[in-house]
């Protein structure tokens, strides 16, 4: 294992991966930790999985194959190395130190204290290797809701996106979209990034913390902005009728400057909707789509002022108009006039869609025991720093490996760790 990167890594590794000679030690599970270091992977980091040897809890859950890697696991941890450690064992808690030592990043998605039962407290952590940074994802911040244990659902529940999701009539509802985890893993990794910069400068790591509740509400910032909004009156751009004190839930309406709704489409299936936003210069243009031509001009409707009052009435129309014609179909023709626009796509659709496969976006990836499998390729496209998806490693595939190859292990010590449960 190489020392973190005091020295600089070589031309060739550097033009190779953004993040090329950035060693980091992965103690993360479930999805929140797992999202942030995968994306490190997919930069260039070498990416070393450390579970226990009964393995991330992931590995077992809603598998699809016995006694295989679920998707819930490979899809979150493509590109990784992992290794298997007891950190209770005083043996472990040796070469965990070693491991520490030897590392650029850790990152950990524990419960509140639990990497400092083990002994390894930041100023500990610092001893051992004052330029690491250390990032933890929790729940919550310090406070009240700290001990709360954390779930992408309760994230979104208490970072304001469940109040204002859904439908006046109905109740809150979590988004189908892992704000919770898998966003805060985003949150993660920049500033992981950050720090790793700023070590540049002054040769030191630090702590990164971020916590779920935070990262939905930062998602959420919009809802925040109409909350004092609504001090001066209601607000103009939601369909709702009555306003109270807090932000409504509003639907499917945009919530920015411009207005927008989905509309059904034809045959009427659960996805059959296309979201269309109404620009003020697109008027004109649906008004002669929808067979309505005289609208463009009626002082009724002609204006954005004249239209907000009636927003659903005026969705209305163009529904009227949709719900006669297949999606793809309604798309080409608002497309044709330049109407932003987009189709509802379901997962079936999004994971059989060729422009996603061609952008690397939907890729297949082979397994050596599931054979191959399905998964998101990486978001982040930077010209020097293409990304290759590989699969998930096996559960403690990388032991000797890192033990032996890199931390100078014997052999047969590397048996009698496995024999005693230390990996």
């Amino acid at each position: 294992m190489t020392t973190p990167s005091s020295t600089a890594p070589s031309t060739e590794a550097s033009s190779a991966k953004a993040l090329a000679g950035i060693r980091v030690l992965d103690m993360t599970h479930v999805q929140s930790g797992p999202s942030a270091t995968q994306l490190l992977a997919w930069l260039g980091a070498d990416v070393v999985k450390l579970e226990a040897p009964t393995g991330d809890i992931t590995r077992k859950q809603l598998r699809d194959i016995p006694d295989v890697d679920s998707l819930y696991f490979t899809m979150l941890n493509c590109n990784k190395r992992s290794i298997t450690l007891n950190t209770k064992t005083e043996r472990g808690k040796e070469l965990l130190t070693e491991l520490i030592r030897r590392s650029d990043v850790m990152v950990e998605n524990f419960g509140p204290g639990a990497v400092d039962r083990m002994g390894f407290t930041w100023d500990r952590i610092q001893e051992i290797n004052p330029r690491i940074v250390y990032a933890s994802i929790k729940g919550f911040g310090d406070g009240p809701y700290t001990n709360f244990k954390a779930y992408e659902v309760v994230a979104q529940a208490m970072g304001g996106s469940m109040s204002t999701t859904g439908f006046e009539d109905g109740p809150p509802l979590a988004t189908g979209a892992q704000i919770g985890d898998s966003g805060t893993g985003v949150h993660a990794v920049a500033g992981i990034l950050a720090a790793l910069y700023q070590r540049e400068n002054t040769g030191r790591g630090q702590r990164v913390n971020v916590a779920m509740q935070h990262a939905v509400l930062n998602l959420c910032r919009v809802k925040l902005r109409d909350q004092q909004r609504l001090a001066h009156g209601p607000l103009a751009e939601y369909p709702n009728e009555d306003f109270g004190d807090e932000v409504p839930r509003s639907g499917n309406a945009s919530g920015g400057g411009q207005p927008g709704w989905a509309v059904k489409c034809a045959p009427g299936g659960p996805n059959d909707y296309v979201y269309v936003i109404v620009q003020p210069v697109g008027w004109k243009p649906i008004t002669e789509l929808i067979g309505r031509p005289e609208l463009a001009e009626d002082p009724e409707w002609a204006t954005p002022e004249a239209r907000l009052p009636k927003l659903n009435k005026m969705f209305q129309l163009i529904e009227e108009w949709s719900s006669t014609l297949p999606k793809w179909e309604v798309l080409e023709r608002l497309n044709a006039h330049n109407i932003p626009c987009g189709p509802i796509l379901s997962t079936k659709e999004i994971i059989e869609d060729r422009s996603l496969v061609a952008n690397e976006m939907v890729v297949t990836v082979p397994h050596p025991e599931r054979g191959e499998f399905t998964t998101v390729g990486s978001p982040l496209k930077l010209s020097d720093s293409p990304v290759e998806v590989t699969s998930s490693p096996l559960l403690g595939e990388h032991n000797e490996e890192v033990y032996v190859g890199e931390l100078g292990l014997g052999d047969e010590e590397l048996r009698l760790l496995k024999s005693n449960g230390v990996i």
